[in-house]
């Protein structure tokens, strides 16, 4: 059979993306922290895919736009292709009834193809607009994060079968929402194929040309502490919700979860934190979000080391509840010629 994935790295690597953008700009949970700009290195027809692209606006929630887009251009390339509905995201309260899309493509018939090439179509939060502050960069939000991906993966691809290199049943698109939330748009993917394996996935995530050789866990928490009110003249009859809440994060911070040698350190990040009314009221409630990036174990054995963690405080008017979670996940990269392709 023949060796489609070499030819198929090497053409997706036709963007190299890396840099710094000196933009302050806000993230969302499970956000990464990668800058969007991306050094220029391809054709007309790649960067005009790609500022079409950036300059529709794709704040998580508002996704619409930019899948009815690629679908027309999937369309009008000679393409076969199947959208997936989302319901709305409660985050986007401007438009609360539109749906979001999942868009798959592929050539001709053989839905389940050998390989999938993916990403996603959404960004974080806040939209700034294409632009071309010099011959060198292009700046925009989502310019790198992921529209760069796919933009250098469509034509790629479309690049591929022009060649002959590529044939029908080779290779798939998938693009996706909702990924800087909660990966629910992956997710829901998962009905289009039915249980269907490919040989090899390529996911379309700013990586420094660096191959990912896998990727860490998440699990989000909320740490609440019940307190009770008072004035401040009088903290004897009150209970402190902060000062419960500081003793807790305090503790989590501390907390020792298992690491592996390939992804590294467990690590926690306490990310959110909310409580008090007022400098001269004893805070009655208070709050944290908690996001740990699990590099080993399962979000069950992550979940009941910090439910043991808590319990030894001895705190009775601390809760946790736990959320969106995934185990770790480590790819299989020994894949013929990949380092060579990755090398040119």
């Amino acid at each position: 059979m023949k060796p489609i994935f070499p030819y198929l790295c090497t053409l997706s690597l036709s963007i190299y993306v890396t840099g710094t953008l000196g933009h302050d700009h806000s993230q969302v949970p499970l956000a990464t922290t990668t800058p969007d700009y991306i050094a220029i290195d391809g054709t007309t027809e790649l960067l005009e895919l790609h500022k079409n692209l950036v300059e529709i606006e794709s704040v998580v929630g508002n996704e619409y736009e930019v899948g009815q887009y690629l679908i027309r251009y999937l369309s009008a390339h000679n393409f076969t292709v199947e959208t997936q509905k989302l319901p709305p995201l409660e985050t986007n309260p401007n438009k609360p009834n539109e749906p979001r899309l999942n868009v798959f493509a592929y050539k001709g018939d053989l839905k389940n193809t050998r390989l999938l090439v993916t990403s996603h179509m959404d960004t974080v939060t806040p939209f700034f607009p294409y632009q071309r502050p010099d011959d060198e960069q292009i700046c925009g939000r989502g310019s790198n994060d992921a529209k760069g991906s796919i933009a250098s993966q469509i034509r790629a691809v479309e690049e591929l079968h022009a060649s002959g290199n590529l044939k029908e049943g080779d290779v798939g698109l998938l693009y996706v929402v909702g990924e800087e939330v909660n990966g629910g748009g992956m997710k829901k993917a998962n009905d289009l194929f039915h249980g269907h394996a490919w040989e090899a996935v390529i996911f379309g995530e700013p990586s420094d040309n660096k191959l990912v050789l896998g990727h860490k866990g998440a699990l989000i928490y909320e740490i609440k502490a019940h307190g009770k009110a008072a004035h401040s003249s009088r903290p004897d009859l009150g209970i402190n919700a902060n000062s419960m809440l500081i003793r807790a994060l305090t503790a989590i911070d501390a907390m020792e979860l298992p690491g592996s040698e390939r992804l590294g350190n467990t690590t926690t990040n306490i990310g959110v934190m909310q409580g008090g009314v007022a400098m001269n009221i004893i805070p009655a409630e208070a709050s944290a979000t908690v996001l740990t990036r699990i590099a080993a174990g399962t979000p069950q054995q992550a979940m009941d080391e910090i439910e043991k963690v808590l319990k030894d405080l001895g705190e009775e008017r601390l809760s946790v509840s736990f959320g969106h979670n995934l185990p770790p996940v480590v790819c299989d990269v020994d894949i013929d010629g990949m380092y060579k392709s990755i090398r040119k």
